[in-house]
């Protein structure tokens, strides 16, 4: 959400007579309302599995291009009071852990990362996004969730990561695309333009996010 506002702030910048505006959600989300004919110019997608729908379905013009990666990582409270060391930790019945609901990507790439790690987890609570994940969290409400490392970083001072090791964790590929039928295509293609360039790296960068 930063990073992209801020992509949305210097691109207006730079082409005063263009207005962005923004949906944030669950990327299986912003596919069902494309598919419901909601007019969208442009998809960005925390998932390829989900850009992969939306092209399926012929509403994807052209080929998609990644724009970022990024990597699952757990969330705890400041300080990290309860010790969690790792994903193992994550299948003690004492600790209250959420994680995404299993159609949205983040919730996909926990489920990913806990098979990975040879155990099972029963979360107290799927959540809609990872945003919620973390938001539970930071309130005290869960103990634990899995999300991006950039979400942890963009929690500031309100939250704590515990690194996943890279032989059990995911690499997430963001992809963004045209959409068919864009009410604006060629304000849309300048915009995919500025998140791949320079600048928009630079800015993608900036929060956390691993190169495309």
């Amino acid at each position: 959400t930063a990073a992209f506002t801020e992509l949305g702030d210097a691109f207006t910048a730079a082409n005063p007579d263009v207005e962005v505006t923004f949906n944030f959600a669950g990327s299986s989300d912003l596919v069902a309302q494309i598919s419901d004919g909601a007019p969208v110019d442009v998809f960005a997608s925390a998932d390829l599995a989900n850009m992969s729908k939306l092209a399926d379905a012929g509403l994807a013009a052209g080929e998609p291009a990644t724009f970022a990666t990024n990597t699952a990582e757990i969330v705890v409270e400041p300080g990290n009071p309860l010790g969690i060391a790792g994903v193992a930790d994550l299948a003690d019945s004492d600790l209250i852990v959420v994680l995404c609901a299993p159609e949205v990507p983040c919730g996909a790439y926990a489920e990913q990362v806990v098979a990975n790690a040879g155990t099972t987890v029963t979360p107290s609570s799927y959540e809609e996004n990872v945003k919620a994940v973390v938001t539970k969290v930071t309130l005290g409400e869960a103990d634990a969730g899995i999300v991006y490392r950039t979400d942890v970083i963009a929690a500031g001072d309100a939250a704590q990561g515990v690194p996943i090791p890279d032989d059990i964790n995911v690499v997430a590929e963001y992809p963004i695309a045209l959409v068919s039928d864009a009410p604006n295509a060629a304000g849309a293609q300048a915009f995919i333009d500025f998140v791949l360039g320079p600048a928009g790296q630079g800015i993608v960068a900036a929060y956390g996010f691993g190169p495309a």
